[in-house]
């Protein structure tokens, strides 16, 4: 009797303590799926997801409702941030530019790029734009010494709300040390690229409640005269159209557009793939993951790499952007329209493609006399100049070698088929081209349309590369 109680009792102990042991691992399971579901993070077939991302080949078009799905990527990342100067801003603005800056081995360029965007704006825009610092580096006398020098030379911009500088204490930063080398990378630049990554998150979830749009600039960047105006100019001609990401430069992480209530969940993008590769690369499929596929970027650019050394190792880095301009920015206005064509479109390269401020084009085949590229504009209006440009520097041929430009009023026709009676004829094509300014004084009527006229035929196709109209009012009705 004694042996069975006692048998008994140590069966009792080893479930006990498989008991205990079954839970502890248990425990340790759900601890390691809750890093990887926090905020949402994991669905099904993200291990495939990763997997993809780890040799860049993300597929957009498989992923894309799935990671539309995640409702937690709206919510913001629970971040202490320390304010080093500026308070939190009092009302919303138009535009927040974000700018992320490190200690560099060689040269510093954030004073001067701070000076550059209020520099090159006017009174009036400073009002609609908040600029956000984050200090990103963990030398706190770093840190310091820049809070002392931001403070003192912007320090009237501190006080209108203009100008915020924070940080984000090393202790919420993910590891940093031993991460994989995807690419071959050193491990050196992998935790540089790594913790840029973070770096973004970080300043991307501070400044998502701040205002209607985002855009992230370098610390080594100068800014194009009124660059909110074009940009301004740049949204409202994408009213009705869907974008994820507007780009005003070529290069690396500089002149990115977002809309500010996307900033969470690419926020949390970045902090899930922190590893996996650099910013700019995770950039495009998380733009692909949205449903835009491609690239939409305007030229000329409002932004220009001016650094000569790289944050990473103070490397040379004398990147430029040859499509910046700094002086008279003009973006035309290009009312909205409906654009038609009789000539033979080649592939996907229709009629709205010259009206666009993207670089894409309209290109048919070779085009016969009385052909014609119309736009019917949907309400009446004074125009001040007219700018088109046919060809490319590919395709020197493909230009309109006889041709007119016409505007005209009085429409009739439904609405698909709608067009003028009456045109005016403003000039003629010359090597391809034709501007016409002053447009005001030489129409006294209110324009509803405007036409590309071809007036003699040619073997050559026909690119029509852009179509510029820049408005001076808009007439009573």
């Amino acid at each position: 009797m004694r042996l069975s109680l006692k048998y008994c009792d140590k069966m009792r102990c080893l479930r006990k303590r498989s008991a205990v042991s079954f839970l502890g691992v248990l425990v340790i399971c759900l601890l390691f799926m809750n890093l990887y579901i926090e905020d949402g993070y994991v669905l099904e077939g993200d291990k495939q997801l990763i997997r993809e991302t780890a040799t860049h080949q993300l597929n957009p078009e498989r992923y894309v409702h799935t990671f539309k799905d995640l409702s937690n990527f709206s919510g913001s990342i629970n971040i202490s941030y320390r304010y080093l100067a500026g308070t939190p801003l009092p009302r919303k603005r138009y535009l927040t530019i974000g700018l992320s800056s490190v200690k560099r081995k060689k040269g510093n360029y954030l004073l001067e790029t701070i000076k550059s965007i209020f520099e090159q704006s006017s009174y009036e825009e400073l009002k609609e734009i908040a600029v956000v610092v984050q200090l990103a580096d963990f030398d706190s006398a770093w840190c310091e010494g820049m809070v002392q020098d931001i403070s003192q030379k912007f320090a009237h911009h501190i006080i209108a709300g203009r100008l915020i500088v924070i940080h984000v204490p090393e202790d919420h930063y993910p590891v940093l040390d031993g991460l994989k080398r995807n690419y071959n990378d050193p491990e050196d630049r992998v935790k540089f690229r790594s913790k840029q990554n973070v770096d973004y998150a970080f300043l991307l979830n501070f400044c998502a409640n701040l205002s209607d749009y985002y855009v992230m600039l370098e610390d080594d960047v100068r800014c194009s005269k009124n660059f909110l105006t074009a940009v301004k100019k740049v949204i409202t001609s994408r009213e009705g159209s869907y974008w994820v990401t507007l780009e005003f430069s070529k290069l690396g992480y500089i002149g990115k557009l977002y809309h500010s209530h996307d900033l969470p969940r690419l926020a949390h993008f970045l902090l899930m793939f922190y590893q996996e590769m650099p910013c700019d690369w995770l950039l495009i499929h998380f733009r692909g993951l949205l449903a835009q596929k491609e690239v939409i970027r305007f030229k000329p650019s409002l932004f220009q790499h001016m650094g000569y050394y790289s944050s990473y190792k103070g490397a040379e880095n004398k990147l430029k952007d040859d499509d910046f301009e700094e002086e008279s920015f003009d973006i035309p206005d290009n009312p909205p329209a409906n654009l038609h064509t009789n000539m033979n479109v080649f592939e996907n390269y229709e009629a709205s493609k010259a009206y666009s401020s993207i670089d894409e084009y309209f290109w048919g085949k070779a085009p016969s006399t009385g052909d014609f590229y119309g736009i019917v504009f949907e309400k009446p209006i004074k125009i001040n100049k007219i700018k088109v440009v046919t060809g490319t520097e590919d395709r020197q041929n493909d230009i309109l070698h006889h041709g007119a430009l016409e505007v005209g009023e009085k429409i009739i026709g439904s609405k698909k088929g709608r067009q003028c009676t009456t045109y005016l004829r403003l000039g003629e094509f010359k090597n391809g081209n034709i501007e016409i300014t002053d447009v005001e004084h030489k129409v006294l009527f209110d324009i509803n349309c405007m036409r590309i006229l071809v007036t003699k035929s040619q073997k050559e196709w026909l690119i029509i590369r852009s179509i510029s109209i820049w408005t001076s009012q808009t007439p009573n009705q």
